[in-house]
């Protein structure tokens, strides 16, 4: 009996039980049935059942910035019903007002003639088209309406896909056609420089989230009719408007149609950034290594291109996607192409170098302190363990913290107002360093490896390609810490037969046909000078190998 008022009074108090008049809100499955986003409806020449499906399509009841205006226009003196639809903020309203509205309401000579018949002429041959009903149409279009971008609608898809881009539509009575005028009139961010992309010798412009002014920012760095812009639509939701862009006499036909039947058959509901592009693309996203480039550069993009590469741009988005792509180009820069050779191969080679120390240089930190101690010299080795004597982890440990604490302090100075995150970045690492070594937990060696593997992390030309290396090295670490050189060998071993592996759109990812190839000088890696590069790179099989002539200055051999 003790044990029964034991065990009711511990459930009296450890279980809640809520009083009889609260509120009490439960979150029910409600969404069990298929909802079907797509609308395969026409458009109706009964005006009244459009309005009807504008109306239970956007909610025009509840959505405050969903604008209809009802009103009667006049075609050979006879008024018919109509209505627009546009989104308020999407939509350019003295556009509406100056070149739609007003002459379609007003009294003028263009709505008020009568003519039984009209007469266009063919060849010089008049052709009479007798009075009916697909003639308002033909008025609409080429008297009533002064506008440069005038689309005939059928489909209600289409017409769902115009407005939310900001385009007005507009039904008429009797019409089993709508209107699909462009008023865009949003504001958007203006051309600025580069953010994260920043080279001295080159143009200053950067990509911004229209996607109709950076196909003309492309338009005028090639400079080119041979550029197409194929337009897709991608999600069935969110319908983003992507661009397929490659020069039609240069790009190979074969990648061009791999890329469309990709893009084409992609079944999402929604795609907001080219980020989420990139993953669908990729064929092997198994080993998260980056294989198509991204980039911010106009002139960049104008460059690939001409290579006969394909360039992918998206609506919203200030970067740009770049295919098939290989390993050099992620430690390649726009700056390469604007310097003198020397210069340029230096860089890359600094950059290669910094690929390398941001992989392997905390593995081989461990592989020589815990199992290769013979490989320093006698007083750096007593110096070293002198350093560690009163460091009470073991030295995976503190590797780890460290390199932890440093990602930590670079994601917090991304993270915080610009003008703090330079001084996040200083001040943490100096604090947390100089505390660390005092307070006995890391050793002075330590701090020197992870400040070296962070700042050549910050050489990597690609963001995704380092953020790519700098998750890997942890992997190298526990093989370093488990077998010494032995386990970096190992894990390079698997890491390039990965590597080897991987193809970019039909591309060998390591590239070995055409690396150093002198004999063309077409090479990927080294960067010949401007008059020696005569053909473009054979692993892209493009229409047109030659890039340019033999003899490119001739000026020099102009007297010869």
């Amino acid at each position: 009996m003790n044990f029964s008022r034991l065990k009711k009074s511990l459930s009296n108090l450890i279980t809640y039980s809520a009083p009889k008049d609260s509120y009490d809100f439960t979150l029910n499955n409600s969404t069990s049935k298929n909802i079907t986003y797509e609308s395969d409806e026409n458009v109706s020449t009964n005006l009244k059942e459009n309005k009807k499906i504008i109306d239970s399509r956007y909610n025009t009841l509840i959505n405050s910035d969903i604008i209809i205006r009802n009103f009667k226009l006049k075609s050979n003196n006879t008024p018919y019903s109509a209505f627009i639809i546009y989104i308020d903020g999407m939509s350019d309203s003295n556009l509406i007002n100056q070149f739609i509205l007003k002459p379609l309401m007003l009294r003028n000579k263009a709505n008020t003639y009568k003519t039984q018949s009209l007469k266009t002429y063919n060849k010089g041959k008049k052709v009479v088209i007798k009075k009916d009903s697909n003639n308002l149409a033909v008025e609409i279009e080429n008297s009533l309406l002064p506008q440069n971008s005038l689309v005939k609608e059928t489909s209600f898809s289409n017409i769902f896909s115009a407005i939310n881009m900001g385009n007005c539509v507009l039904f008429v009575d009797t019409l089993s056609i709508a209107f699909n005028l462009d008023v865009k009139g949003f504001k958007q961010r203006s051309i600025s420089s580069p953010n994260n992309e920043i080279i001295i010798k080159g143009p200053q412009e950067a990509f911004v989230e229209s996607i109709r002014v950076n196909t003309s920012m492309l338009r005028r760095a090639t400079n080119t009719e041979n550029l197409i812009i194929e337009n897709v639509s991608i999600g069935k939701l969110s319908k983003t408007p992507c661009a397929i862009c490659y020069l039609k006499n240069i790009a190979n036909s074969d990648l061009v149609s791999e890329v469309r039947y990709r893009l084409n058959n992609l079944e999402i509901d929604s795609l907001l950034s080219t980020g989420q592009l990139e993953q669908l693309l990729c064929e092997d996203n198994k080993y998260n290594i980056p294989q198509v480039l991204s980039t911010e550069r106009p002139d960049k993009a104008a460059k690939n291109l001409y290579a006969g590469r394909v360039v992918i741009l998206v609506n919203g988005n200030p970067y740009c996607i770049i295919l098939p792509a290989t390993i050099v180009d992620f430690i390649s820069s726009p700056e390469d192409t604007n310097l003198k050779p020397i210069f340029a191969n230096f860089l890359k080679f600094l950059r290669f170098l910094a690929m390398a120390i941001t992989l392997l240089l905390p593995s081989i930190y461990i592989a020589i302190v815990d199992f290769h101690q013979e490989l320093l010299p006698t007083e750096l080795l007593f110096s070293l363990w002198a350093s560690r004597e009163n460091v009470p982890f073991p030295i995976i440990f503190e590797l780890f913290v460290m390199e932890i604490s440093f990602e930590l302090i670079r994601e917090a100075g991304l993270r915080v107002p610009s003008p703090l995150g330079p001084t996040i970045g200083i001040v943490g690492a100096l604090v947390l360093g100089q505390a660390a070594v005092s307070a006995s937990i890391v050793s002075p060696f330590l701090i020197i490896i992870v400040a070296i593997t962070g700042i050549a992390s910050f050489a990597i030309p690609d963001f995704s390609f380092g953020f790519h290396l700098r998750i890997t090295r942890f992997l190298f670490t526990i093989l370093a810490y488990i077998a010494g050189f032995l386990g970096i060998a190992i894990g390079l071993y698997i890491y390039l037969c990965i590597l080897c592996s991987i193809k970019s759109f039909g591309v060998p990812y390591l590239n070995p046909n055409d690396t150093i190839n002198f004999n063309k000088k077409s090479n990927n890696f080294f960067v010949m000078p401007t008059w020696m590069q005569e053909f473009r790179h054979n692993y892209l099989h493009p229409k047109k190998e030659q890039a340019q002539s033999k003899i490119s200055m001739k000026w020099r051999h102009h007297n010869e």
